[in-house]
């Protein structure tokens, strides 16, 4: 198994790239600063990322967009491509956005950069539906919830959706809300099939940090204002919701661990340690076709 490589998508005498994958990444994060230079199983943090979004089928290039130097530097270290941005942006979401607007290809993803160890197949079930619908602007992915500490944690974003898959809410608050307490080793209906009974918190959900939009949408989301719930909540989708546009919500299996505070750090190295696969360690999970 051979390397994923890294394809410039600002070099105009490659093939225009369709699908690029941009992680915003910040040195000054107030919840764990310098996260993305940390050390997990010789490699810092960013190049795991960088090349799990690089493994995914569909996915053509991939840019970090930082306002750091440091974090600049690290990526060219290793092959991959920064691009320096503006220090003042709101939200990662904006951050990727001034990238965009100097891209060409067609759909944009944001590979948020506490998630080193995001599978490639999460990011390609994120792809799919806005392959599948060229009227989709945004998509996204969701895990069953399957552990109690979770769904009560508020580093983990809990999303609600329709029987359509559309987000109807995202929180850091447990949600839904179950009338006379969550139903720990029991049971309860599934509103989408009177005949289904479901275990545990098989029907909550918790979301992982990766969109896709159109590129001519996130441009679009990047110009307007920041809403009440979106500052509530600390959470950029939500903005999207407040003003009216549908996010794609895609379940998968495959999970992932937020790197939010120094335990999660050391969480992950842990893992990596346990698991000395190159497909774990390298980020290399299957070469493409």
């Amino acid at each position: 198994m051979h390397p994923v490589g890294f394809p410039d998508p600002f070099d105009r005498t490659l093939p225009p790239s369709q699908v690029v994958a941009v992680i915003p990444s910040r040195y000054d994060a107030t919840r764990l600063p310098g996260r993305p230079l940390a050390d997990i199983a010789g490699k810092p943090r960013i190049e795991h990322l960088s090349r799990r979004a690089a493994a995914a089928r569909g996915v053509d290039a991939v840019v970090v967009a930082t306002d750091d130097e440091r974090i600049a530097a690290a990526v060219k270290a290793f092959g991959g491509i920064a691009m320096m941005t503006r220090p003042a942006h709101r939200t990662g979401t904006d951050r990727i956005a001034e990238v965009a607007a100097n891209l060409s290809c067609e759909i944009v993803l944001n590979v948020q950069g506490d998630e080193p160890l995001i599978e490639p197949q999460a990011i390609e079930a994120v792809i799919a539906p806005l392959m599948a619908d060229p009227m989709l602007e945004m998509s996204t992915v969701c895990v069953p919830i399957t552990d109690r500490g979770d769904y009560d944690n508020p580093n983990v974003v809990k999303v609600v959706k329709d029987q359509r898959g559309y987000a109807l809410y995202f929180s850091r608050t447990p949600i839904p809300h179950f009338r006379g307490g969550p139903p720990e080793g029991g049971h309860y209906r599934d509103a989408a099939d009177d005949d289904s009974v479901v275990s545990g918190f098989s029907r909550t959900f918790k979301h992982l940090g990766i969109y896709g939009y159109r590129r001519t949408f996130l441009l679009k989301f990047a110009t307007l204002p920041q809403t009440p719930l979106e500052r509530a909540e600390s959470l950029e989708q939500l903005r999207a919701l407040e003003h009216g546009y549908r996010i794609q919500t895609v379940e998968t299996k495959h999970d992932s661990i937020g790197v939010d505070t120094p335990e999660d750090l050391e969480c992950v190295r842990v893992r990596l340690k346990a698991d000395t696969t190159e497909a774990v360690v390298s980020g290399f999970s299957r070469t493409k076709p």
